[in-house]
């Protein structure tokens, strides 16, 4: 650790995932996403274990993909759906992760206990249409361990957010998948050059 005038500067892996100021954030493991994981059954096993590891020690927070209302969807976010479901029509679309639809539950494998903070968000940042950062500044959180699905998307987009904001992104790389290896495997690679990206064993040996 490290003083520059008032500030700590945290260096080492310890340091940075001291529980004491890190949270970790379980991005959108629901069933709709899990089911198209790559590496579906590797992925649970070793979030599920992470998960007790680390339930009491450090606040755990939850994102759930909430489509807003579609007359009140951006055309971007209109387009972006359109494409996926590859729809002429965007009144004749399904709803992606309808509330109340099996797909939008997170896996019970790892699903939220009492206490957990659970955000409902329509965007693939953590920070956006919610009180996230608020909560976090009032509990003293420093860094945010990110685990869940999608790697290139929703992780990848939290993580450069969250260190523009001033905040640790540690990126757990066998807690997070993709539908797409390639995809994820690029992604981890990217964030590697930037951020704090480690194994859930080291990670785990790391916390004090």
């Amino acid at each position: 650790m490290k003083s520059f005038n008032t500030i700590r500067i945290a260096e080492t892996l310890p340091e940075i995932v001291d529980p004491r100021h890190s949270c970790l954030v379980v991005w959108d493991v629901q069933n709709g996403l899990v089911e198209r994981a790559f590496n579906k059954d590797v992925f649970l096993a070793r979030l599920s274990a992470l998960l007790k590891a680390l339930r009491g020690r450090m606040p755990l927070a939850y994102t759930m993909i909430t489509p807003l209302p579609r007359e009140f969807s951006p055309a971007w976010s209109l387009y972006a759906a359109m494409r996926r479901f590859r729809a002429e029509d965007p009144a004749r679309m399904p709803v992606f992760m309808a509330p109340g639809s099996p797909e939008r539950e997170i896996h019970a494998s790892v699903k939220p206990e009492a206490g957990d903070l659970v955000l409902e968000k329509s965007t693939a940042n953590i920070f956006l249409g919610n009180n996230f950062e608020a909560m976090m500044r009032a509990r003293g959180i420093q860094t945010l361990v990110f685990t869940g699905i999608a790697t290139e998307i929703g992780v990848e987009t939290s993580a450069r957010d969250a260190s523009c904001r001033g905040f640790y992104p540690v990126v757990v790389s066998d807690c997070v998948s993709s539908a797409d290896k390639e995809s994820h495997d690029r992604s981890l690679a990217n964030m590697a050059r930037q951020f704090v990206v480690a194994d859930s064993e080291t990670l785990l040996k790391s916390v004090p």
